[in-house]
């Protein structure tokens, strides 16, 4: 593959899949500007992405505020030639059963997962149609198509990106820009690295292939529904889970 001359936003560059798909991309020579709250570790990341002679700019961002959102997409949109890419990946957990969790729980959660994926797509969409090309992809979960006990919020908010990737699939297409999505499973990143041994362990179990999921496994993902091979894909849903979805 190869993505000389493009420009991908990826938002949660800061660690975990969003810094793989980040890094993957320079390598294949795209420029990318790199979106997170935690600035400093996207600026690592874009330094990372450096060393493969390509442009790369940390930015910091809530992309559940659509006003930073837009101030930011402005920036980019001024600084890079083009976007083609959006990659919609920044997400956060706060896991509790329904009876204990809150409302500031719950809006947490949908706010940066879903509305987030919302504003990015809002803001940057206008300018991929316009020039009548574009890719978006956005970060969905295994979670989101079979639920999971504890994570009301979590899954409430990938399933609405399930919905949102279809039907902004639909609205798109007459403009020549793709919107799919890849659902990973059970991934190692710093965000699960936190679960307990017993819930790895019940986990592993619902794994056909006997292992976690690594975060450069999402990020061949989406990179092919950004290359030129999936220009035929729209809509759609590319579970990344090592067979899981099979164990329900």
């Amino acid at each position: 593959m190869d993505f000389k001359n493009r420009t991908a936003v990826v938002t949660g560059a800061a660690r975990g899949i969003g810094r793989d798909i980040a890094i993957k991309l320079a390598e294949r020579g795209a420029n990318v500007a790199l979106i997170d709250l935690e600035i400093a570790g996207a600026e690592e990341t874009a330094k990372e992405c450096e060393t493969h002679g390509i442009q790369a700019k940390a930015y910091k961002c809530d992309v559940s505020s659509f006003e930073d959102v837009d101030g930011v997409g402005k920036q980019v949109l001024s600084e890079f030639d083009a976007v083609d890419f959006l990659i919609n990946n920044a997400g956060v957990v706060r896991d509790r059963l329904l009876l204990r969790m809150t409302p500031e729980d719950w809006n947490f959660v949908i706010s940066v997962n879903l509305t987030g994926t919302f504003n990015c797509c809002k803001v940057l969409s206008p300018h991929m149609l316009k020039r009548r090309q574009g890719r978006i992809v956005n970060v969905a979960s295994v979670i989101g198509i079979m639920g999971n006990a504890g994570q009301a919020n979590y899954a409430a908010s990938k399933a609405g990106i399930i919905g949102l990737t279809k039907t902004l699939a639909k609205e798109f297409a007459s403009r020549g820009v793709t919107v799919n999505a890849v659902a990973p499973g059970f991934i190692d990143t710093a965000m699960t690295e936190s679960l307990s041994a017993d819930i790895r362990e019940s986990m592993m179990k619902m794994i056909p292939l006997g292992r976690f999921g690594k975060g450069e496994d999402v990020a061949n993902v989406a990179l092919f529904l950004l290359s030129d091979m999936a220009s035929y894909i729209t809509g759609q849903v590319l579970n990344c889970d090592g067979g899981m979805i099979m164990a329900r």
